[in-house]
């Protein structure tokens, strides 16, 4: 699928400080690119911390001994230097505005992709209401956002290096990817939904996107380069929706971490008033 010649995919950018914006554009379209979002001293910064950690991970990381992904998993817990991602200036604004002020985390994870690994197609993350897409397209229903995740790239990402891929308004289908809605072709299997096909999201080192779980993506194989693929992300979810922070019920806060939290941070990270269900 990477060998194809695309032309650079035309996705609507937003200002991180365009909070209406980028509301606007997760109900629309169910992503939003954002550039200019980290200075390229910053992303050398977190490559370098991102390789620091790989040096002594945990049990719960998936380690690729630089044959497949390394996929680090609740990096917030590892070092207070990962807390001023959690509430990215303009960005959180946003997020808060969709999934409410008590909204929270329910991961984060660093990954490096090299040469040769990768390859998960079109999917979703989750749909918590399956519904006709009619009433969606038609704007008669509006799908609360559940969960919506943060990537931040930290590439300059070309067609070559297993770009993310996206179907812009697909959250709109209601369900999830199925065979029907893909076609074989020279270069692999596409993706269409409502005579949209899917589309790499190509852009500079330090921009992001934000997207929310029901939108059709997928990553895809660094085959042919030989560069690695670094990239951070952020899961947030309505306070109603658990945390998932492996290993789960060994999980425990870091108290360097919490010592250097603010008080929104430590909400992210799960410091809740008691509620209704506790």
């Amino acid at each position: 699928m990477l060998a194809k010649n695309f032309i650079k995919s035309e996705l609507n950018t937003i200002d991180q400080y365009d909070s209406d914006g980028l509301v606007k554009a997760i109900k629309d379209e169910g992503l939003a690119i954002i550039p200019n979002v980290l200075s390229k001293e910053k992303v050398h910064e977190i490559c370098a911390m991102i390789d620091k950690t790989v040096e002594k991970p945990l049990k719960h990381d998936g380690i690729g001994n630089g044959k497949d992904i390394d996929h680090l998993k609740c990096v917030f817990n590892r070092d207070p230097y990962w807390l001023e991602f959690l509430d990215y200036p303009g960005i959180i604004d946003a997020v808060e505005t969709l999934m409410g002020k008590n909204s929270h985390i329910i991961g984060m994870s660093a990954w490096r992709s090299p040469p040769g690994s990768g390859g998960k197609g079109i999917h979703i993350d989750q749909i918590f209401t399956p519904m006709k897409e009619e009433l969606l397209i038609n704007n008669e229903v509006e799908l609360p956002v559940f969960i919506s995740t943060l990537h931040f790239y930290l590439n300059d990402m070309d067609i070559d290096l297993c770009p993310t891929w996206v179907i812009p308004g697909s959250h709109k289908s209601g369900r999830a990817p199925e065979k029907e809605d893909s076609h074989e072709t020279e270069e692999g299997r596409m993706y269409t939904w409502n005579g949209k096909e899917e589309q790499p999201v190509l852009l500079n080192a330090g921009d992001a996107m934000l997207f929310r779980s029901e939108v059709w993506h997928g990553g895809s194989k660094n085959n042919t380069t030989d560069r690695t693929r670094y990239l951070l992300q952020v899961h947030y979810a309505q306070r109603g929706i658990a945390q998932r922070f492996p290993p789960y019920l060994e999980f425990k806060h870091n108290p360097k971490v919490l010592s250097k939290a603010t008080d929104r941070q430590l909400r992210l990270l799960g410091k809740h008033q008691i509620g209704a269900y506790g």
